[in-house]
């Protein structure tokens, strides 16, 4: 259920695509309570972005999930640009997070809806 998109401009070599997805899923289902079977990430490095006019290390997040909270936002989107520092050094100020609260109605998965 919880769906998140990186997009990114930093290029990653070898693994480091697949690290980052893995804690990125990690994250997330531990911070929403959500088993990691049910958490999808999906990854774009090396996207021509500008942010401020700069083309420096940017990433824009989209976080999709059906029962996300308002009140949880703030401590993911730390948790989230911690990851974005730790994993492709880009600093907070250069990451944008869309969160979104899906309802069940519009959330399919195996033939059906939540």
């Amino acid at each position: 259920m919880p769906y998140l998109a990186i997009t990114t401009n930093v290029p990653l070599e070898g693994d480091a695509a697949d690290r980052l997805m893995h804690e990125a899923s990690t994250l997330l289902a531990e911070s929403l309570g959500k088993p990691e079977r049910y958490v999808m990430v999906s990854l774009r490095p090396n996207t021509p972005m500008l942010f401020g006019g700069e083309p420096a290390s940017t990433a824009h997040l989209d976080l999709r999930s059906i029962g996300l909270p308002e009140s949880a936002t703030p401590a993911l989107s730390q948790k989230l640009c911690q990851l974005m520092q730790r994993m492709l050094s880009i600093t907070a100020d250069r990451v944008f997070i869309n969160f979104a609260d899906v309802p069940r109605a519009l959330w399919g998965w195996n033939g059906r809806t939540f």
